[in-house]
């Protein structure tokens, strides 16, 4: 099994952070699987985009030859692969989608050229591979994911809520067996991260441990040995569940009260700091969320003990409304 040695120091310093480049690759693997994903969002998204994506390609001779040997899914005991230049830790929980892209800037065309090889058996000639993967990681970025990343990037604060509530009522090894089907807390220091019959990784040295929620149907690890390590991992709640379905709600979004409980949900809130935010009776604010739910302007997800409300996208337009 995959494992890694993580000393009880590194655990306690180890952070949830969210980040638009690997948001950006989850993406990526979602555009190129040869086979539709499985989800319903996911397959919206691939719909939506993969048409204009392939012709991005194919206008570009370099980047549709190394689109192809970017990673690998897992197929029955064929382990999944990616490559190391897309598996970069983040730099930090503000580091900006520019910021983690530079860190490619280590990787010169000698070396994606040998990582490839090393891993698809094939041998990309020419120059410009690292400029062709920025390439193709950018146009990913701006072109499908900047426009949603406020309401996906509410989806993951939400999910991290949740995990560090959790945390604090049931302790590391919950939450990292939570994590996905191939992760748990095995004991005696060791985090299991696959199912793959690889040496174990000894943390020993690592400075940063970080755990990165995305919108994926799968999970990577992402290393930059020997001090920064971090684990992806997909996203509790579901992209589709960002578009609201219903809009015989929205006719009843009227009142001040109602309003006022909207507008603070820029951010995840529970029914009881919103009772102490808005200095409303806690049914009131129980009865302007349900019918904020009912008309598709709110998302809801459970957090420990208590239930958070965040905006969706028809929220954030009828909150933008003075």
């Amino acid at each position: 099994m995959g494992s890694w040695i993580v000393s009880a120091d590194l655990l306690a310093r180890s952070r949830f952070v969210i980040s638009p480049f690997a948001e950006t690759v989850a993406a990526l693997t979602i555009l190129s699987s040869p086979d539709p994903p499985g989800l319903p969002w996911q397959r919206t998204f691939r719909a939506l985009h993969r048409e204009a994506y392939l012709e991005m390609l194919a206008a570009d001779a370099t980047r549709r030859a190394i689109a192809g040997c970017l990673w690998r899914p897992r197929r029955g005991n064929t382990p999944g692969w990616m490559a190391d230049f897309l598996g970069q830790p983040p730099l930090g929980p503000n580091a900006s989608f520019e910021d983690d892209l530079a860190q490619l800037d280590a990787w010169d065309d000698d070396r994606v050229r040998a990582e490839v090889r090393e891993y698809t058996g094939r041998l990309l000639p020419g120059p410009g591979l690292r400029a062709a993967v920025t390439a193709i990681l950018r146009w990913v970025w701006t072109t499908t994911l900047v426009s949603e990343w406020p309401r996906r990037r509410r989806v993951l604060e939400a999910d991290i809520v949740a995990r560090t509530s959790r945390l604090a009522s049931d302790g590391w090894a919950a939450v990292l067996g939570a994590l996905g089907p191939r992760m748990r807390w095995v004991g005696d220091g060791r985090l299991e991260v696959n199912r793959y019959d690889v040496p174990i990784e000894d943390l020993s040295g690592a400075r940063e441990l970080s755990f990165v929620p995305v919108h994926s149907h799968g999970s990577w690890t992402a290393l930059d040995p020997p001090g920064r390590f971090a684990l992806v991992y997909p996203v509790a709640g579901a992209l589709a569940d960002i578009a609201p379905t219903r809009t015989d709600g929205l006719a009843r979004l009227i009142g001040a009260n109602r309003a006022q409980v909207l507008k603070l949900l820029d951010v995840p809130h529970s029914t009881t700091q919103l009772a102490a935010l808005t200095g409303l009776p806690m049914g009131a604010v129980g009865n302007h969320l349900r019918v904020l739910l009912d008309g598709g302007a709110v998302l809801r997800r459970r957090a420990g003990r208590e239930v958070l409300y965040w905006r969706t996208s028809l929220g954030d337009s009828l909150a933008a409304v003075e």
